[in-house]
């Protein structure tokens, strides 16, 4: 019998993938060469272990034999890489408006067209679900070929996962650090995060177990530090900058924020907690001042009520639209200059010396 294109496909059609793919999808099926009685297949599959691979070559093996029993078949897997850049939000310090920021610069990337996701690594105190409204919402569970995984909440087109979402919104919770890591790791390799051009780690603050569990687990692209203009806030944020340079983590540093620069009245601005030290950690540290963003009252209410002020049509909104930009081009130029970063590898139990 001889071997078709069109054959082959509907072959490919009926061999599951998961709950959503085949074999023929758009996204799995990689290349389809056919030579004589021999088939190349390359697939693109998000399970990369031996045990689905071999589950996957007995299927195609048991369809396409029964069908040409003279073929010979050549199966490539790769790997599925659905997340493009992963960005880690950092200040070193709380009370500085990193979630907000995290939120607004998640919005930002949206509205310009790239897919983004946001993961609240606060264990402690994470505020994510309620600055998107979505404090009730509780993660549903997938199944992809064999994994068990917890399907993201999506508000305003941002695919978001907090461990907010399995506590009561009141409760306090009173885990020691190998606990919370131990949370961590499980909300960020079993959320079904499905393609990102963008996934944003809203860090709690300080420098600890949680931040080094994150690079252990997750392949870091670069790190965003937060900071106010304050000294009490750069001293901390200093210390952040320094975490992510230490040889053991070796994370690059795609800019610093510099948020609560001033606070606007009658046109005229009015430096509450002082003036230009963002910029002078900037410069003394050798990395981008990617934005100043004002203290403004829209803002905070805009966070509390769960719609963040980046999907104003306002002034505000231009200024995270601004900061969206500057990002992805300073990411886009760390991509092409710097090899990507791997997974920090946990060669004892005494942490980062």
């Amino acid at each position: 019998m001889l071997i078709t294109e069109k054959k082959l496909l509907s072959i490919l059609e009926k061999i599951p993938l998961d709950d959503a793919h085949n074999l023929s999808s758009a996204n799995v099926l990689k290349e389809l060469k056919i030579v004589d009685s021999n088939i190349k297949l390359n697939l693109c599959i998000f399970n990369p272990s031996l045990q689905f691979k071999n589950k996957i070559k007995s299927a195609l093996l048991d369809k396409i034999l029964k069908n040409f029993p003279n073929a010979t078949l050549d199966i490539e897997f790769v790997a599925s890489k659905t997340i493009k850049n992963t960005i880690a939000v950092a200040s070193g310090k709380g009370g500085v408006g990193k979630s907000t920021i995290s939120s607004n610069l998640a919005i930002a990337l949206k509205n310009q067209g790239y897919s983004v996701g946001l993961l609240d690594a606060d264990i402690y105190g994470p505020s994510i679900p309620l600055m998107f409204d979505a404090e009730h919402e509780k993660p549903k569970k997938v199944q992809r070929g064999d994994t068990s995984l917890m399907s993201p909440i999506i508000s305003y087109g941002i695919k978001i996962m907090s461990i907010g979402f399995f506590l009561n919104p009141s409760d306090a919770l009173v885990w020691r650090g190998p606990m919370a890591t131990k949370a961590l790791t499980e909300i960020a390799q079993n959320t079904d995060w499905g393609h990102l051009d963008y996934l944003l780690i809203d860090l709690p603050p300080g420098t600890g177990d949680i931040h080094l569990s994150l690079v252990q687990i997750l392949s870091i692209t670069g790190a965003i530090i937060v900071t106010t203009p304050q000294p009490v806030s750069l001293i901390d944020a200093k210390k952040a900058i320094n975490m992510f340079k230490k040889k053991d983590i070796n994370v690059p540093i795609i800019g610093l924020i510099e948020n609560m620069s001033w606070l606007l009245i009658n046109e005229n601005k009015h430096y509450i907690f002082g003036k230009g030290g963002g910029g002078s950690l900037a410069e003394s540290e050798k990395i981008d001042l990617l934005s100043q963003i004002p203290l403004d009252q829209s803002i905070r209410e805009a966070g509390d009520v769960g719609r963040p002020a980046a999907l104003q049509d306002s002034v505000l909104g231009s200024v995270f639209d601004s900061l969206g930009h500057v990002v992805h081009r300073c990411v886009s130029d760390r991509n092409n200059m710097i090899a990507p970063t791997k997974k920090v590898q946990i060669t004892h139990n005494r942490g980062c010396n």
